[in-house]
């Protein structure tokens, strides 16, 4: 939603959400709104213990039953598995996002991981449109009067204007712009652990094609996955930029992440916020 400073000032019940390229610092400062009372929604968290639990725990069982001996177990019910994620810890929803590539080193077949993006984008539109409900349990139930919405990185590529709408509507949007260094720094976290993405699958197609021409290489199984991993992730950096910034001039506003980075507690973020709204036209 659009709003002049005064009135966010005025707001009693605030809900802000935070988009931007994931290591911009949405979670660390969600996590520090969160000491001060306000309720942290999790994109991920709600996409990996809501929307993606039973895909992520039937592909961890299918990884188990290739074990004779866990096999067994889980055949005659002498064990159990069962996920663990946490908003800290979302590990389990990236290994099932997987990387394409060969088998043998952990990679997915093309049409094996195309499914799971679908599956995964379908979750991530799922978990924002229950923002509503969640902004009216964390106040009715928990007891939070102020709501961040932590959302996952690949917000801007969803391409569903309902999620935007519905955001726009019942939160503040706001885009957390990587700085340069930003921007090398998250390339240097990606090259030391190639962590899965999401990609568009236009985008995918179109930059797959394009690496199997630079490598020579005619077969997907043929594919380094860690390699083709940190081949996309400065492509993706920046084919995402214009489409964050796209949002935060119809929906919303823009801060930079070193001024997020500065953040001490909920009242210099609010103190923030009210200098961006200030200053917007």
């Amino acid at each position: 939603m659009k709003m002049h400073a005064e009135a966010f000032r005025q707001w009693n019940a605030k809900s802000i959400t935070l988009v931007g390229m994931s290591g911009v610092g949405k979670t660390w400062l969600s996590s520090r709104l969160r000491q001060s009372h306000w309720f942290h929604y999790s994109a991920d968290y709600r996409i990996g213990t809501r929307y993606l639990s039973e895909p992520i725990l039937d592909n961890i069982k299918r990884q188990a039953m290739q074990v004779p001996f866990l096999r067994d177990l889980l055949r005659s019910d002498s064990i159990y598995i069962s996920n663990n994620i946490t908003v800290d810890n979302l590990s389990a929803v990236l290994t099932y996002l997987g990387k394409l590539g060969d088998p043998a080193r952990g990679g997915l077949p093309l049409a094996e991981f195309k499914h799971r993006q679908r599956q995964y984008r379908d979750a991530e539109v799922a978990a924002m449109l229950d923002i509503p409900e969640f902004i009216t349990k964390a106040r009715n139930i928990y007891g939070y009067q102020n709501f961040i919405n932590d959302s996952a990185g690949s917000l801007c590529e969803l391409d569903d204007p309902m999620v935007l709408k519905v955001l726009a509507e019942h939160t503040l949007i706001l885009y957390i712009e990587a700085t340069e260094e930003n921007g090398r720094e998250l390339l240097r976290r990606a090259e030391a652990d190639p962590k899965p993405l999401y990609y568009r699958e236009e985008f995918l197609d179109a930059q797959l094609a394009g690496y199997m021409r630079e490598r020579g290489i005619d077969r997907i199984d043929d594919i380094a996955p860690d390699h083709f991993v940190l081949w996309m992730f400065p492509r993706l950096f920046q084919a995402r930029i214009p489409r964050y910034e796209a949002i935060a001039r119809e929906y919303g506003y823009t801060i930079r992440a070193d001024v997020i980075a500065g953040v001490r507690g909920e009242e210099d973020f609010l103190r923030c916020v009210e200098s961006v709204l200030e200053a917007a036209p």
